[in-house]
C-alpha cells in the first residue's frame, strides 16, 4: 500500500506561499484554496491505485472546534463524489494552537458524519503522545480507547517517530527512533502489538536518508 501524504501531493508543487491546506480556517478564501487542492489531489490519485491518502484536518484558528469540525465534514462530503473508492486517512494530532484532531472523538465525529466508508485514521506515535495518550506507560489502555471511540477497523497506517518533547506536550517535534521521550522500548512494543503489527509503519523521523536506513535496521531486529 503506497502512502500519498498531503506534505507529498502533487499539488503542492504549484501552491501558492501564503496558503496551506487548513479545509477549517477562519478565512473563506484558505478554506476554497484548501478544498481545490483535496479535490485536485483526488482526482489525480485515480490514476495511483492502493493508496492512502493522509492528512491533517486543520486547525480552526479561533472559531472553536466544533465549527472547525463541521468545515471539515462539509468538506468531505463534496469530496466523496470524485473518487469514491479511495481511502482517506485524518491524522491525528498533538493538539498545538487549535489543531483539530488531538482526541478520538474529534477523529470520531469527522469520521462518523462525513458519509464516507472510506475515511479512517493514521495515528502518528509522537503527535499520539504529545496529544496525551500515554502509548509508553499505558499502551493497551491508549488502543482499548481507540476501539471504543473509533474501531479498530478504522485504523489504517502509522506514522512512526519518536518525540523531542514530554508526554501532554502539545507540541509536534518528531525525534529519531529510541532518541526521545517515548523511547525505543515502547516503540518495539508498538510495532510488536498484535493489533499494530500488520498496519503499514511509515517512518517521519528528522534525520537523513542514510540514518533513516539505519533506523530500519533497527526496527527490522526488534521486529518479534
Amino acid at each position: 500500500m503506497i502512502e500519498f501524504t498531503r506534505e507529498h501531493s502533487f499539488a503542492n508543487l504549484f501552491a501558492h506561499a501564503s496558503y496551506t491546506m487548513n479545509l477549517c480556517s477562519d478565512k473563506s478564501d484558505t478554506r476554497d484554496f484548501a478544498f481545490n487542492l483535496l479535490k485536485d489531489d483526488l482526482e489525480r490519485l485515480k490514476m495511483v491505485p492502493n493508496c492512502y491518502y493522509i492528512f491533517h484536518p486543520g486547525s480552526h484558528v479561533g472559531q472553536g472546534s466544533e465549527i472547525g469540525i463541521q468545515y471539515i465534514i462539509e468538506a468531505l462530503r463534496k469530496v466523496s463524489v470524485i473518487n469514491p473508492e479511495q481511502i482517506i486517512l485524518l491524522e491525528g494530532m498533538a493538539g498545538k494552537g487549535t489543531e483539530i484532531g488531538r482526541t478520538f472523538e474529534e477523529l470520531n465525529e469527522i469520521i462518523s458524519s462525513s458519509n464516507n466508508p472510506n475515511i479512517g485514521v493514521c495515528l502518528d506515535t509522537c503527535h499520539l503522545y504529545s496529544a496525551g495518550y500515554d502509548i509508553v506507560g499505558n499502551l493497551e489502555g491508549v488502543l482499548e480507547e481507540f476501539n471504543r471511540v473509533i474501531g479498530f477497523e478504522k485504523l489504517m497506517a502509522i506514522h512512526l517517530n519518536d518525540s523531542k518533547t514530554d508526554f501532554h506536550s502539545h507540541k509536534d517535534r518528531h525525534e529519531s527512533i529510541g532518541k526521545g521521550t517515548i523511547g525505543l522500548d515502547a516503540i518495539v512494543r508498538i510495532i510488536n502489538h498484535p493489533v499494530l503489527k500488520n498496519l503499514p509503519f511509515n517512518l517521519e523521523t528528522p534525520v537523513s536518508e542514510k540514518e533513516h536506513a539505519v533506523e530500519i535496521t533497527l526496527l527490522k531486529g526488534h521486529r518479534g
